[in-house]
C-alpha cells in the first residue's frame, strides 16, 4: 500500500483577509482526497499565534515541530504575513516543499507599486499613478476621478473611488488605517478581465480561461463577497482580446519570478490591456474565481489542488 502524503494546509494569518484565508484553507483541506493525502490542520490566528488542528496554541516551536512532520505544506494564507512571502520564507528555512510563488515575488507581487514597475520593465501598461505615505498624503491635490489602495492588502480593504474632491481625505485614511504606504491611481473605464497561471516544474505554464468581473462601480469587498458581481467564464473576448491578456499575464507572472498558481487581473481599456494587480495566493475556496476558472477548462477544484500539491513535491525533488 502506497503511504499518503501527508500535507500541512495553514489558514488564517494577522491580515485583514484572516476570515477568508479561514475560509480557503478549510475548503482546501477538505478537497484534498483522504486516499491520497493525510491533511494536518495549521491556524495563525489573528493576533499571530499558532493553533493546531484542535484549535489549541502551540507556537511557532510547536508549529515547526508538526511541519517537519509534514511532505509539503499548503499555505493558504492571504494578504501580508503570509502571501508576502514570509511563509514561503518559513518553509524554505526548514527545507520544506511548498504551493505557491517563493519569497521574492511573493514580497514583489504583494507590493502593489513595485509590481507596476516590473510590469512597466516588460512592456505591460499599468494605470498612472502616485505612491504617498502619511506624510505626504496631503500634499495630494485631486483634479481627476481616481482610485486609492493601500499599497499591501488584498480582497479590496482600504479601497476606494473617489470621485469627488471632498471624498479624497476619508480615501486616504482609509486606505493608511490598512497601510502605511497608498496608492492612487487613474480611474480607468473598461472591462474587468482575470486570468489564473500555473508554473509547471517542466517549465510550462497552464492558463485558465479569462474571466470578466461585471459589476456596477468598483469591484470592491462588499461586491467581492456580497455575490453582487457577475462572473462571466470564459470571457468574452476577441482572438486578439484572449491574446493580449495571455500574453500580459504571462509575462508578468514570469518577471516576477511567481510560481505555483497567481491570478492576474487586468483592465481591457481602448488603449490595450493594463494591468491592475497579480495575487500570489489568491483566495481559494471552491467558488473563488481561480478555482472555477480552471473548473471551466475541466480542471475541477480537487483536480486543481492534487496537481498543485504534485508540482510542489516535484519542483523540491533533486534531479537524478
Amino acid at each position: 500500500m502506497t503511504a499518503r502524503t501527508r500535507v500541512a494546509v495553514i489558514g488564517g494569518g494577522r491580515s485583514c483577509e484572516h476570515e477568508v484565508s479561514l475560509a480557503s484553507a478549510a475548503s482546501a483541506a477538505a478537497a484534498l482526497d483522504p486516499s491520497d493525502y493525510d491533511v494536518v490542520a495549521l491556524t495563525i490566528d489573528p493576533h499571530g499565534t499558532w493553533l493546531d488542528a484542535g484549535g489549541r496554541p502551540i507556537g511557532l516551536a510547536g508549529a515547526a515541530h508538526v511541519l517537519r512532520g509534514c511532505d509539503v505544506v499548503l499555505p493558504v494564507v492571504h494578504g501580508p504575513h503570509g502571501e508576502d512571502g514570509t511563509l514561503a520564507a518559513l518553509c524554505e528555512l526548514a527545507g520544506l516543499p511548498y504551493v505557491g510563488s517563493g519569497v521574492s515575488a511573493g514580497a514583489l507581487a504583494m507590493h502593489k507599486w513595485v509590481t507596476k514597475l516590473v510590469a512597466d520593465a516588460v512592456g505591460v501598461m499599468t494605470a498612472p499613478g502616485v505612491l504617498l505615505t502619511a506624510a505626504t498624503a496631503p500634499t495630494y491635490l485631486w483634479t481627476h476621478p481616481v482610485v486609492v489602495k493601500p499599497v499591501a492588502a488584498g480582497s479590496s480593504h482600504g479601497v476606494s473611488l473617489v470621485e469627488r474632491p471632498e471624498q479624497l481625505d476619508a480615501a486616504l485614511t482609509a486606505a493608511l488605517a490598512v497601510d502605511d504606504r497608498v496608492l492612487v491611481e487613474d480611474l480607468l473605464v473598461g472591462r474587468e478581465v482575470d486570468i489564473a497561471v500555473v508554473a509547471r516544474p517542466d517549465g510550462s505554464r497552464l492558463l485558465s480561461p479569462p474571466l470578466e468581473i461585471v459589476v456596477d462601480g468598483l469591484f470592491d469587498h462588499d461586491a467581492k463577497y456580497g455575490g453582487t458581481a457577475d462572473f462571466r467564464i470564459p470571457a468574452n473576448l476577441t482572438e486578439a482580446e484572449g491574446k493580449a491578456v495571455a500574453d500580459a499575464a504571462l509575462a508578468v507572472f514570469d518577471a516576477l519570478g511567481c510560481r505555483g498558481v497567481a491570478r492576474v487581473d487586468f483592465f481591457l481599456t481602448d488603449a490595450g490591456v493594463v494591468l491592475n494587480e497579480v495575487n500570489t495566493m489568491p483566495g481559494f475556496t471552491e467558488h473563488s474565481q481561480v478555482p472555477r476558472m480552471y473548473a471551466a477548462a475541466g480542471l475541477d477544484y480537487p483536480a486543481l489542488l492534487d496537481l498543485l500539491v504534485r508540482d510542489a513535491l516535484e519542483l523540491a525533488t533533486p534531479c537524478a
